[in-house]
This record gives C-alpha cells, sequence and structure tokens, in this order.
C-alpha cells in the first residue's frame, strides 16, 4: 500500500512538472506571437481563474447595467488585488489562540505601499485594494485621452515632491484597461523618478493589449504587469478588441 501510494505521489509530481514546463512554453509562444521579446525580469501574469472569466462576461456585455457592471469589476479587482501582493513581505509574530500559542505570518508594518490610482475608473479597483491593505497610501493620478492623438493629457497630479526611502516602496498602479499604454507609461515613469525601483512596480488592470504590452515592457522591462485577459488588439480608433467599452463611463454611468 505505501509502494502504491509513493508511486501514485511521483505520477502525479511527474504530470505536474510537465504541466508547468508545458505552460512556460505556451507562455514563450504566446509572448512572441504578441511581438513581446522574453525578458529575464518582465512577467505579465494573467488570472484565469473560472470566476474571474465569469465575471468578465459580465463586463464585456454591452446590455450589463452599471450596477452590475460595478458589482463584477468589484470582484474582479479583489483577484487581481490578491494576486498582486502576493510578494508583500511579511515578518512573523507570536500569536495566542484559543487553544494555544503559535508563530503566524503578517505583512510587514515597515512595507511601505502606495496604491496609485489613474483618474477616473481606477478609483473601482483602488476601493478594492484599500480594504484589503487598509494601511496603503492612497496617491490619484488624473490624465484623460486626448481623442486626436490619443496621447494622456495631465490633469491632477499630488505626488509629494520627494519620497521617504522611495527605494522600499511598493507600488501598485492602477487602471481597468491598459490600451496604448501611454497613461500607464506616464503614471510608472512619474513614480520611478521619485526614486521607486522598477521591479517595486506593478500595474493592475483587467484587460490589456499586445501594443500595450510592448510599450511597457520595453520601457520598464522588470515591472509586473497583472490582468484577467490580453485581448487581442487595438482599432483605428485605439481602443480595446474585442474590449468592454469605456470603462469610465460604464462605472459611473455617464455613457452617451
Amino acid at each position: 500500500m505505501v509502494e502504491y501510494t509513493m508511486k501514485r505521489s511521483l505520477i502525479l509530481a511527474l504530470l505536474i512538472c510537465i504541466s508547468c514546463t508545458q505552460t512556460r512554453h505556451n507562455d514563450k509562444l504566446q509572448n512572441k506571437k504578441i511581438g513581446i521579446e522574453s525578458r529575464n525580469n518582465s512577467s505579465l501574469v494573467v488570472v484565469s481563474h473560472p470566476l474571474m472569466q465569469h465575471f468578465l462576461c459580465i463586463l464585456r456585455n454591452r446590455n450589463t447595467k452599471p450596477s452590475d457592471f460595478r458589482a463584477s469589476l468589484e470582484k474582479i479587482s479583489e483577484f487581481l488585488i490578491i494576486e498582486a501582493t502576493k510578494n508583500l513581505h511579511t515578518t512573523v509574530v507570536d500569536v495566542e489562540t484559543p487553544i494555544e500559542k503559535t508563530i503566524c505570518k503578517c505583512i510587514d508594518p515597515n512595507q511601505k505601499i502606495i496604491i496609485a490610482p489613474i483618474l477616473r475608473a481606477g478609483i473601482a479597483i483602488t476601493s478594492v485594494a484599500e480594504k484589503i491593505i487598509p494601511d496603503a497610501v492612497i496617491q490619484f493620478l488624473g490624465m484623460y485621452r486626448n481623442e486626436k492623438t490619443h496621447e494622456p493629457v495631465w490633469y491632477y497630479n499630488k505626488l509629494p515632491a520627494t519620497l521617504d526611502n522611495p527605494s522600499d516602496i511598493k507600488v501598485f498602479i492602477c487602471d481597468p484597461m491598459l490600451a496604448t499604454g501611454g497613461s500607464a507609461y506616464e503614471a510608472i515613469k512619474i513614480f520611478l523618478d521619485k526614486g521607486i525601483k522598477e521591479e517595486n512596480v506593478t500595474f493592475v488592470c483587467v484587460i490589456c493589449t499586445p501594443e500595450g504590452l510592448e510599450k511597457l515592457f520595453h520601457a520598464f522591462p522588470k515591472i509586473t504587469i497583472v490582468t484577467a485577459s490580453l485581448d487581442r488588439k487595438l482599432n483605428e480608433q485605439a481602443y480595446i478588441v474585442p474590449g468592454l467599452g469605456d470603462a469610465g463611463d460604464r462605472i459611473f454611468n455617464t455613457a452617451k
């Protein structure tokens, strides 16, 4: 019986190893397909949990009501933020349970965290993030897209002139959509200019495009991007295809 169990465990471990190898191989093929060079420190994380895909389906549906859109976006944001923060520093603490004393891990209280939503749609993800990471600092970044040039235009930035110990700060930039990558590029650059380490920056979005990924990874090869979907492309108007429409309008019910 023991021998059978050992054989079964070895077979399971082998299958898992093969699966992981195939996943890495598929990722490399996908990277080549979308024109993103393979870089040792770059990281694209696509969270493909079935529930994530279910709520994404609701977001894509043009007939989804604003209230249902917001509710589904909130659910997706929970998945994304949990994935994005999985490498936060932890510290060991002694805890007394109702049964006995034990050792637990908690987020290091000295870990400095900034959540930076790109206004206005990024607020939807940040409202979830601030509940999961209650001690994080919220720094709003305001940009809108020039509809003719498709370039970002700044209208709000209250980042302090300097940050204390910036190399130790983790930054999570939030925006439901990564389209051309223009706004994301500006947001990331402003933090790097303050001394934040590139590898400490994570961009959290619901959907993204090959064009946006290429722009960001080309400029910032050490960042991490966490998303629910890599969509097909940008169209002539620089909208994501298949996309989900204008996230800000659908969140705040301001669609014309």
